[in-house]
């Protein structure tokens, strides 16, 4: 009885040893390739995306440097209609209107690199994204704009994530193209695609710094 209750406590062991040592592995393998300098956990990753291409790229990025990942949700989502949505945004733009985000990030202090993503609407920062922006102090923090595209490119997005994070250290920003809702292509990160992308992110991702 006695051997037979050592038998099952060492198969117990060796099951806990092998749970503890594989469910890091993944970090670890992200922590390989970054500079001793930064820091995972305290990486922060915003990003708003309405067709998911932003959120592809996001998810590239943790996968790379590790860190938290946030989706921006408004209180009042935008419509599913493109073109309801473009008036609205173009008004929100004209007035200078910030919509209200229904996201809430604890403890913003405790992050040191700040990303945030976002699409090109109407060639300007999004509303939302200039929400988080002016709600949230990321001053000394490194900030780091990455987007998608219909093609049109950044237009005045990236200068003005600086013009908002004038205490803050802001980093060169990556752009790729993405879908053009207008014409009715939705997600396109994936296939030849995503293998582009996630080379590009990693070669932007080591220029600046974030990995070796």
């Amino acid at each position: 009885m006695t051997n037979k209750r050592n038998w099952i406590m060492q198969i117990a062991l060796l099951i806990t040893m092998l749970f503890m040592s594989c469910t890091p592995a993944k970090q670890e393998e992200v922590n390989k390739g970054i500079p001793s300098d930064i820091n995972p956990e305290r990486v922060l990753i915003v990003y708003l995306s309405r067709t998911h291409n932003t959120e592809a790229v996001a998810k590239i990025i943790q996968k790379n440097v590790g860190g938290t990942l946030v989706a921006l949700e408004l209180e009042t989502p935008y419509p599913e209609h493109y073109q309801t949505t473009v008036n609205q945004v173009a008004e929100e733009n004209r007035t200078g209107y910030l919509p209200p985000l229904k996201t809430k990030i604890e403890s913003i202090e405790k992050y040191d690199v700040v990303f945030v993503g976002f699409p090109t609407w109407g060639m300007q920062l999004p509303p939302p994204m200039k929400s988080f922006l002016k709600q949230y102090d990321l001053s000394g923090k490194k900030v780091i704009p990455f987007n998608t595209n219909g093609g049109y490119g950044i237009g005045s997005s990236f200068q003005t994530v600086k013009e908002l994070c004038p205490k803050s250290e802001v980093l060169d920003g990556f752009t790729v193209k993405g879908g053009s809702e207008r014409d009715g292509i939705l997600f396109v990160m994936e296939g030849d695609k995503e293998v582009q992308v996630q080379s590009e992110v990693k070669k932007w991702l080591q220029k600046i710094g974030l990995i070796n």
